[in-house]
């Protein structure tokens, strides 16, 4: 499989942020980031052993694999696309004076997404 590889690692800074912000969403909190980095591995076939690298040694590494970085990319779509469906049955279920405001913010979030 091909490497992705930019003389300012973009990619690497880009897969970094993304593997995070996926651990973020998936963690029930500080000490659950492992089994949510497992749970990423399991449910979208991102490696763990990469994942927990570019959390903990991200200045090792110099390469990535072409495949790590758009299951990478897709799971992390997929992530925002639950987290939005979500909020949305939370929505539903709110109060209807913090509906509106918790709307704005779903469609907010929607509309950065797709752009």
């Amino acid at each position: 499989m091909g490497k992705l590889s930019l003389p300012n690692g973009q990619y690497i800074d880009q897969a970094e942020r993304w593997s995070k912000e996926l651990t973020r969403m998936r963690s029930r909190g500080a000490g659950d980031i492992e089994n949510a980095m497992r749970g990423i591995e399991r449910e979208y076939g991102v490696e763990y052993t990469t994942i927990w690298s570019l959390r903990y040694r991200k200045d090792r590494i110099k390469k990535i694999g072409v495949g790590f970085y758009e299951r990478l990319r897709a799971a992390y779509a997929l992530e925002c696309d639950r987290q939005l469906r979500k909020l949305r049955q939370e929505i539903a279920i709110t109060h209807p004076d913090h509906v509106a405001e918790a709307q704005a913010l779903v469609d907010q979030e929607s509309h950065k997404n797709k752009g």
